[in-house]
């Protein structure tokens, strides 16, 4: 089971966290501040695999962000990593080459993906072209309801003329 996910910029700020086990406000800070440290200070060439609490936290660094998921000491860490290389993949598809800008700008984008790929911390679609058509189902309720929001607000602006 996938407890947590973390998306951290090499300058150490948090992009998005996503909780999946029980944790206290104080104790989320606590881990951000413990992981963003252990994983910035690592070497390139270090596996990308941390015990951790008991814990295995597994990461990737693709460009400037580290994509981070605590697991299970006896879940497998190869498994989360194809899982967090999917994330990418799937982002990367979205965005069309995925940067910083684009996680910080369209967070909820980011969030509904991954909810998309991951259920109560288990993984739940792994075919891409499921994911991307849900997503592009989301994307066109999403304008139709900015579409009638708008056609509602041009109607009562003429009422009240």
């Amino acid at each position: 089971m996938i407890h947590f996910v973390l998306l951290i910029s090499r300058q150490g700020k948090v992009r998005l966290t996503k909780w999946y086990s029980p944790y206290s406000q104080k104790e989320r800070a606590k881990v951000l501040r413990e992981l963003s440290g252990m994983i910035l200070t690592r070497g390139p060439k270090l596996c990308n695999f941390v015990e951790w609490r008991g814990y295995k936290v597994v990461y990737k660094r693709y460009a400037s962000l580290y994509f981070c998921m605590c697991i299970n000491q006896d879940d497998n860490e190869l498994e989360i990593l194809e899982i967090i290389h999917h994330y990418v993949e799937i982002l990367d598809r979205y965005f069309g080459s995925v940067c910083e800008l684009d996680l910080i700008f369209n967070f909820h984008k980011a969030y509904y993906i991954l909810e998309e790929i991951l259920l109560a911390g288990e993984l739940q679609e792994s075919s891409k072209k499921t994911v991307a058509r849900l997503i592009g189902a989301q994307d066109s309720l999403v304008e139709d309801a900015k579409e009638q929001a708008s056609s509602i607000k041009n109607m009562i602006a003429q009422a009240t003329k």
